[in-house]
């Protein structure tokens, strides 16, 4: 069984391409949509863990 990382990757290079189509920031928009395509494929393969990111900033404030 494929993993959801190709799957949603393709989605985002899929919705970049057809957001980008005809417009002069092409390639732009391509990378985010791929980039975003990418980390949520990671998410749901449960390879990015996002719960880190609140406690990260909380030390980085008290830090201060």
């Amino acid at each position: 069984m494929m993993n959801a990382t190709p799957i949603c990757l393709a989605i985002g290079l899929a919705l970049g391409f057809a957001a980008a189509f005809g417009g002069f920031g092409a390639f732009a928009i391509v990378l985010i949509f791929s980039a975003i395509g990418l980390l949520v494929g990671r998410w749901l393969d449960g390879e990015l863990d996002l719960t880190s990111l609140p406690r990260s900033a909380q030390a980085r404030r008290n830090r201060r």
